[in-house]
């Protein structure tokens, strides 16, 4: 995984010569050659689609409260054991 400081050096670097060359480019071609940068910049990152990320997100919020359920069980147990005999 690229580190975030060495993703914008890379980013700024590449920006840098398409902006700065010594003919400058049809803003069309700039803007096809950033876009091809950041691809490759992000391919490099540790990342996850939106869908990926909101369907981790519904398991982890089933899994909450399945969690939530089962301490409220343990805790109605445990009132049980300490409760005294009748």
């Amino acid at each position: 995984m690229l580190a975030p400081k060495d993703f914008l050096d890379a980013l700024s670097g590449t920006a840098s010569r398409l902006f700065n060359g010594d003919t400058p480019l049809p803003k069309a071609e700039i803007e096809s050659q950033f876009k091809m940068l950041l691809q490759s910049a992000f391919s490099k990152l540790d990342l996850v689609s939106r869908e990926e990320f909101d369907s981790q997100m519904v398991v982890l919020a089933r899994t909450r409260a399945r969690l939530e359920s089962l301490e409220a069980k343990v805790a109605e147990l445990e009132a049980k054991l300490t409760a005294p005999d009748q």
